[in-house]
């Protein structure tokens, strides 16, 4: 989801007092960034695939080959997904009808805090709508050796058996922890490889590993020098392309707060943190709850799952709730050998042995997070 400060603006307007108006609206804010200013509706959509706006702004009156209500419906029919506002005057009233591609209009003359409020309505309704068709869940941890990824990996798994289509995606982008765990060769594409500025569906298809247990997978990079390449920017891009393409999306997180971190984090409808019986994770467990409530998480956002939780060392079930504040959401028991033996071999524990008490538990979690999700899309 985009901040309010990073709203990304593509207008077409042929009327430059008009122009000028936005631009001065615009000049003297820092939350809208403008992207260019097009007179010609032919160049819009080619222009939007490129530039990939978070919202278009287009007058009702443009004239040329390509009219106003013209262009509108052509953003619609592109596929592209992006909120369109549509600027108008008294004399030509129209009413919002995001059925017909306008999200929202404007009435010359308007304000500078107008426009940005409209902008950022816009977006948060369209978010609201695709996120209604989709599950994102982001696995964390702030502590390694939970067994972050291997829930991460199983759960997916689980929820692609539910028939859900499922798209994983590996967020250790440093360490590449999915790559290392399914053995996938180092040439094989990875989220680095999608296009910056301009992800569209076509570039996704190309860089996903479809993984022999069903689900899609998006890769970290090759090598750990590279994970600097992928912009928080880029994560959200990713993500919100993602969100119309699957019904469920999982998400493997390195432990460290990072900026790309965040943006997997505040991208994500649920956080799944995994916590053990060890008093080092819970601490830190509980350390990321408060900066996750200082920056605005809602509490039903977050929630908890207890791995190896047959085993205690010595810590009860009363004593892990009391320090995290509530019941933990899931449980899911210790298999060491199996765990191990299928980690090993780069396949899901849930599909080596499906009727182990692991498997079943981690099955429950994605039956529960699967009943979460509306309107989830069922492969053919």
């Amino acid at each position: 989801m985009p901040s309010p400060n990073s709203i990304r603006l593509l207008v077409a307007e042929d009327v430059p007092q008009v122009s000028q108006h936005v631009r001065n609206l615009l000049s003297v804010q820092s939350q809208v960034k403008l992207l260019e200013v097009l007179n010609d509706g032919s160049q819009v959509v080619e222009a939007a695939k490129q530039l990939r706006p978070d919202v278009v702004m287009i007058d009702l009156l443009l004239q040329g080959k390509i009219k106003g209500p013209q262009l509108v419906e052509r953003l619609r029919d592109s596929g592209l997904e992006i909120p369109v506002v549509v600027l108008t005057v008294p004399q030509h009233p129209l009413a919002r009808d995001p059925n017909r591609g306008i999200d929202a209009v404007l009435t010359l003359p308007f304000s500078g805090f107008e426009l940005v409020n409209t902008l950022s309505h816009v977006i948060a309704d369209r978010q609201a709508r695709v996120a209604g068709t989709c599950r994102v869940v982001a696995v964390f941890s702030p502590k390694g050796g939970v067994g972050k990824t291997t829930i991460a990996f199983n759960l997916a798994v689980a929820l692609g058996q539910l028939g859900i289509a499922t798209a994983l995606i590996d967020g250790n982008l440093q360490y590449g922890d999915l790559r290392a765990l399914l053995k996938v060769p180092a040439d094989v594409p990875s989220i680095l490889d999608l296009p910056t500025d301009r992800v569209q569906e076509s570039d996704l298809r190309e860089v996903i590993w479809r993984d022999p247990a069903g689900i899609d997978i998006l890769l970290a990079p090759p090598r750990v020098e590279m994970a600097e390449m992928v912009s928080a920017r880029d994560v959200e891009k990713t993500i919100s392309l993602l969100r119309q393409l699957y019904a469920a999306v999982v998400i493997d997180t390195a432990t460290t707060l990072s900026e790309v971190t965040l943006a997997f984090l505040d991208a994500s409808d649920v956080v799944l943190s995994i916590v053990t019986y060890d008093s080092t994770t819970i601490h830190n467990t509980v350390a990321v709850a408060e900066v996750f409530a200082s920056i605005g998480y809602p509490p039903e956002k977050m929630h908890y799952l207890v791995n190896r939780a047959d085993s205690t060392g010595g810590l009860g079930r009363d004593e892990l709730a009391r320090a995290l504040g509530r019941k933990p959401d899931f449980e899911v028991v210790s298999d060491g050998r199996l765990v191990v033996e299928a980690n090993n071999e780069g396949m899901p524990f849930v599909v080596a042995s499906p009727d182990a008490a692991v498997s079943r538990d981690v099955r429950r979690a994605a039956a529960a997070i699967a009943g979460r999700t509306a309107g989830a899309a069922v492969r053919p």
